[in-house]
C-alpha cells in the first residue's frame, strides 16, 4: 500500500473542512491528479483537486450546509469550486464520457471510480487519494509512471487524443515537466500521427500549454521531441530550434524569453506569431519590444550608458534586450548580471522640469517649448540625471533661443 507523508495540505484544517462536509452528505472525497502525483514524487503542491460521486447540486448544498462557498466554476462537467478558509478546493463528480468531437466532451455523472480513471489523459495523473492518504491506483501503472517519470496515456493513445487534441501538447508539457525515462514509443507515434488535430483548438488552449512547457526547467527535450513529430511546426510554423533558444533556457526561465528566442528576429513575423496564439496586447508588445533596437543594449556597456538605455526603455524592455544579447553570447556572465543587478536597483528619476516652469520664465506654449524642454531632458538623460545645473542649462537655453 502506498500512503503520502508529511503533507501538511492533507490534515489542513480547510481540506480537512470539505472533505468533512462531503461525508456529512453521505459521500466519499478524494484527492485526484496533480496533487496526488506531485505529493508522490516530492514536488510541492499547489492546486487541490478532489473527486466524489456527489451529484454537483449535492456538493453545492453540502459545502454551503457548512458554510463554506460554492462557486459553479465547471457545474455543466460537474465541477464546482469550494472555497474554504479563503482556499479554493475543485470538487469534482465522478464522470464519463458520452461523446468528444477533438475539443470538448458530453459527459454523464457517475460512481465508478474506475470509469473516472478511464478517461484522464496519463496514468500519473490518474492516482486517487483518500484523507488518510492512501493513493489509489485505477490504472495499476500510475504510481510506477510517476517514479519513473513515464507519460503514458491512460488505455489507448489514439483514442484519448481525438477525445481532446489538447492531448497532444499536455503530452510534450508533461514531458517537459515530468518525463526522466525515455519518451513512450506508442504515445509519441500517436502525437506524430494526429498532430492535424491541433488546429481544431482554441489559439488561447494552445498557448497557454506552450508557454507553460516553455516554462519547464529545461524544456529543451521536449521540444527536440515536438520538432522530430512535426507538432511544433503545426502550432508554430516559425519556431526556429536555435543556439540562442538552447542558451536562452540556461540564462533565463521566462517563457515569454524562451518563446523569443524561438522566433526570428523579424518584427513581421513576431507579430504575426504572437496574434497566431493570441497573445496579450501586453504580451505581444513585449514581445516586439525584446528584438534589438535603438538604444541598442549590450553586455559590453558601462553604467552610465546603461542608466541611459534603462530610462530609455524602462526596465522590463531592457532587461530583456539584455538577457537576449547575453543568450547570443559568448559574454562575460559577471558583467551581464552586474547590469541586471543594476537594473533590478534602479529607480527611473523623474524629469524636474515641466511647461509650467518654461511658462514662469517667459516663454509661451508651443512648438518651441516642446523641442526646448525636449533638448533640456536629453542634456539632463547625458549627464546622467543630475540634481543640479538644470536652472543653469534653462537660463543658458532661453538666453540662446529668446524667451518668444
Amino acid at each position: 500500500m502506498t500512503r503520502l507523508i508529511h503533507q501538511a495540505w492533507l490534515t489542513a484544517l480547510p481540506t480537512v473542512a470539505v472533505l468533512d462536509a462531503l461525508t456529512r452528505a453521505d459521500g466519499e472525497g478524494r484527492f485526484v491528479g496533480g496533487c496526488v502525483r506531485d505529493a508522490l514524487i516530492g514536488r510541492p503542491v499547489s492546486d487541490i483537486d478532489i473527486a466524489t460521486p456527489l451529484r454537483p447540486e449535492i456538493i453545492v448544498s453540502a459545502v454551503e450546509a457548512a458554510g463554506l462557498k460554492a462557486v459553479p466554476t465547471g457545474i455543466e462537467h460537474g465541477t464546482i469550486t469550494v472555497v474554504s478558509s479563503g482556499r479554493p478546493y475543485e470538487v469534482t463528480t465522478l464522470r464519463r464520457d458520452v461523446s468528444t468531437d477533438g475539443r470538448r466532451a458530453t459527459v454523464a455523472f457517475s460512481e465508478d471510480w474506475n470509469a473516472d480513471a478511464a478517461r484522464r489523459d496519463f496514468r500519473l495523473n490518474a492516482l486517487y487519494a483518500d484523507r488518510t492518504g492512501v493513493v489509489f491506483d485505477p490504472t495499476g501503472e500510475g504510481i510506477s509512471d510517476a517514479l519513473a517519470g513515464r507519460i503514458v496515456f491512460v488505455g489507448d493513445a489514439e483514442r484519448r487524443i481525438r477525445e481532446d487534441y489538447l492531448r497532444i501538447l499536455r503530452f510534450f508539457r508533461f514531458r517537459a515537466w515530468f518525463g526522466r525515462d525515455e519518451p513512450d514509443a506508442t504515445a509519441v507515434e500517436a502525437c506524430a500521427h494526429l498532430k492535424d488535430g491541433v488546429h481544431q483548438l482554441s489559439a488561447e488552449r494552445v498557448s497557454s500549454e506552450l508557454l507553460k512547457l516553455l516554462s519547464a526547467p529545461d524544456p529543451r527535450p521536449a521540444l527536440d521531441l515536438m520538432i522530430e513529430t512535426g507538432v511544433l511546426s503545426e502550432v508554430l510554423p516559425c519556431a526556429e530550434r536555435t543556439p540562442l533558444f538552447r542558451s536562452m533556457v540556461e540564462i533565463d526561465s521566462d517563457p515569454l524569453m524562451r518563446l523569443s528566442a524561438l522566433l526570428p528576429a523579424d518584427p513581421n513575423v513576431v507579430r504575426a506569431a504572437a496574434e497566431a496564439l493570441r497573445l496579450s496586447n501586453v504580451h505581444k508588445a513585449r514581445l516586439l519590444a525584446t528584438l534589438p533596437d535603438q538604444p541598442a543594449v549590450d553586455v559590453g556597456m558601462d553604467d552610465t550608458v546603461a542608466r541611459v538605455a534603462l530610462y530609455r526603455l524602462g526596465r522590463q524592455t531592457f532587461r530583456d534586450r539584455l538577457v537576449r544579447a547575453w543568450a547570443a553570447g559568448p559574454v562575460a556572465e559577471e558583467r551581464a548580471r552586474r547590469l541586471l543587478a543594476l537594473a533590478d536597483a534602479w529607480q527611473r528619476p523623474a524629469f524636474p522640469i515641466t511647461g509650467a516652469d518654461l511658462k514662469a520664465a517667459g516663454m509661451r506654449p508651443g512648438p518651441r517649448m516642446g523641442r526646448l524642454l525636449e533638448d533640456l531632458e536629453n542634456w539632463w538623460i547625458a549627464e546622467d540625471f543630475p540634481e543640479a545645473g538644470l536652472e543653469d542649462r534653462l537660463a543658458a537655453l532661453l538666453a540662446e533661443r529668446g524667451a518668444e
